[in-house]
């Protein structure tokens, strides 16, 4: 790795990863005090499918929830995840959660049933456990691939139970889009081996 980041030690790469979720929550929670004090004015944040004035909300609906038992079932796997998925890099963790906002946001546009309205954090949390679970064999990491067996044995029953068509007021949509953005942005920004140097005589 290089940049700002190449000389860390892994507590202070641990540290600014645990730093940056819990600020990312801290916002989450703060949105959804102003959402009710405001009689959930911030719902109107979330995706409308097919209507071109929705296109702006793709973004801001990752951070908007309905209500405060939304965004408690939405907390801790958010902070676990997002937290191992930043120990790979600051930088490549604020990649990855873009692509997946996006890409998760216009699919939902795109596919959502319509007379719906789309928001959360699940299309991020089933993208970075997309992203955890294959990027270790992507860049053939033995560390990662356990941390992928891992979260796999943890969370994968409820990922496979989010994923089905078949739980009123749940979007499956944006939970299968926001896995998938997950998995392809392991391949797109995959740490790639530093070339060797070669040795030469003096």
């Amino acid at each position: 790795m290089s940049g700002p980041e190449a000389g860390w030690s892994q507590s202070a790469r641990a540290l600014a990863a645990g730093k940056l979720m819990l600020a990312w929550v801290a916002l989450l929670w703060l949105l959804e005090v102003v959402d009710v004090a405001t009689g959930h004015a911030l719902d109107g944040f979330g995706v409308t499918p097919r209507a071109p004035s929705e296109l702006v909300d793709v973004v801001p609906s990752s951070f908007i929830h309905f209500g405060f038992a939304h965004l408690a079932a939405n907390t801790v796997p958010l902070l676990v995840l997002g937290f191992l998925a930043a120990l790979t890099g600051l930088r490549r963790f604020l990649l990855v959660c873009a692509l997946i906002i996006v890409v998760d946001g216009l699919g939902v546009w795109l596919i959502a049933p319509d007379r719906t309205n789309t928001a959360g954090a699940s299309g991020v949390i089933f993208g970075l456990f997309g992203f955890l679970l294959v990027s270790g064999f992507v860049e053939r990491r033995a560390l990662g691939v356990l941390a992928g067996v891992l979260i796999a044995a943890i969370w994968g029953g409820s990922i496979l139970t989010g994923l089905a068509p078949t739980q009123a007021g749940v979007s499956w949509q944006g939970h299968l889009i926001g896995l998938a953005a997950g998995v392809a942005a392991a391949f797109v920004f995959r740490r790639r081996p530093e070339p060797s140097r070669a040795l030469t005589a003096p």
